[in-house]
């Protein structure tokens, strides 16, 4: 299916066990795609994020949370619109009529001339090997998606994205929190929101769960950061970028900055870095990659941090359900079952398999309810307001 709607709702129409699980019989018809769009738009963004909060509690249940060290970066991802389509901010013309007032003014047309496609194409080629070429956020924007902005993908090629950042717990690769931000924002004005945010989520949760350790890459360096962070008690452990000043009594972040380098260059602050570059890119791989989330199908950042959020939740509760089948794939999940079938007897493996289901009938009881909780808080606000304004 090409649609990111369409799978979902097309595998539950198709899945029995899948129809179990939601509590649809086999004779009953299950929502159409379109429903997960009306409910989306009807729900705040905060309904969303008591969803993320909620599977985090039971999670963190499961794989034994402790939240000591957080591993955050982030990464790129496409938005729902095309370079083309893009307008200048001042006028509102497009790359073509943009590109036709440069010709004139160049002498390269008359005002009364109307070039071809090629002849765009070539003089466009010419103005990036002169290194006049350049698009700017500052006076381009996309009329379809204004909440995007122009980025460098990862792959080196320009696109219309928003940026998406994961602080992940380096012990158990929940997702503590995960942010979508315009593309532009810059890694170390968007980290303390993000680690507050996170341990936001931690107490929302009522875990116990304190973070400490705060690991991420040279990216977030800044002398400003470290000092937050350690006003925050919390240990940096970033490296240092290869154009940094020297240390410097006289600096105002001396402290913050020497003690960030000590953690960073001693064989503990390696670990992380290690533990950082391993699982905080694997829940990338996972979410945006395998999970289908590199290109968005959504237009504007609170949709898309709607979407997300409830995209990051699935991601956590798969590492619940991992744990306790030992398989995260349904292929996985088959090579498992044979495994056991050769070398165990049948009612030892009936056994872990009720066990697992009623863990997983747990779960289902327990995500209903507080879905149906939330609703009906915000449905019964919908109807006062309604009632108030007649």
């Amino acid at each position: 299916m090409s649609s990111a709607r369409e799978t979902p709702a097309w595998r539950c129409a198709d899945s029995f066990s899948l129809r179990e699980f939601l509590g649809f019989k086999i004779t009953e018809a299950t929502p159409d795609h379109s429903s997960l769009t009306r409910i989306r738009k009807r729900l705040p963004l905060s309904v969303h994020n008591q969803v993320f909060t909620f599977v985090l509690k039971i999670a963190s249940e499961e794989l034994s949370l402790t939240g000591l060290d957080i591993g955050v970066d982030s990464t790129m991802i496409e938005a729902n619109a095309a370079m083309k389509s893009i307008v200048r901010k001042q006028t509102g013309e497009d790359w073509k009529e943009y590109l036709k007032g440069l010709m004139i003014e160049a002498g390269e047309i008359e005002e009364d001339d109307e070039p071809n496609d090629e002849d765009l194409r070539r003089f466009d080629r010419k103005r990036s090997k002169n290194g006049e070429k350049n698009v700017s956020n500052t006076d381009w924007e996309s009329p379809t998606d204004p909440d995007s902005r122009i980025v460098k993908m990862k792959d080196g090629r320009t696109h219309l994205g928003y940026k998406i950042e994961h602080v992940v717990d380096l012990e158990t690769e929940l997702i503590l929190h995960a942010e979508v931000h315009h593309g532009t924002d810059h890694d170390t004005q968007t980290l303390i929101g993000n680690v507050v945010s996170a341990q936001v989520n931690l107490d929302e949760a009522e875990m116990d769960a304190e973070i400490m350790n705060v690991v991420a890459d040279k990216g977030y360096y800044k002398a400003e950061v470290l000092t937050q962070l350690q006003w925050m008690e919390l240990t940096a452990h970033i490296p240092e970028k290869s154009n940094a000043t020297k240390l410097s009594r006289s600096d105002l972040h001396y402290w913050s900055r020497l003690m960030n380098r000590l953690e960073t260059r001693s064989r503990r602050g390696r670990k992380k870095q290690r533990l950082r570059s391993e699982r905080v890119e694997r829940s990338f791989a996972h979410s945006c990659e395998t999970g289908g989330a590199r290109r968005s199908r959504l237009r504007g950042l609170g949709e898309i941090r709607k979407r997300y959020s409830i995209h990051a939740a699935a991601r956590n509760l798969s590492l619940v359900l991992r744990k306790l089948l030992g398989a995260g794939t349904p292929r996985g999940l088959m090579g498992l079952w044979r495994r056991f079938a050769s070398r165990f007897p049948l009612e030892m493996l009936q056994k872990r398999i009720s066990a697992c289901r009623e863990t997983i009938n747990r779960l289902q009881t327990d995500l209903k309810t507080n879905f149906r909780n939330q609703f009906g808080i915000h449905k019964n606000a919908i109807l006062y307001q309604v009632k108030t304004t007649r």
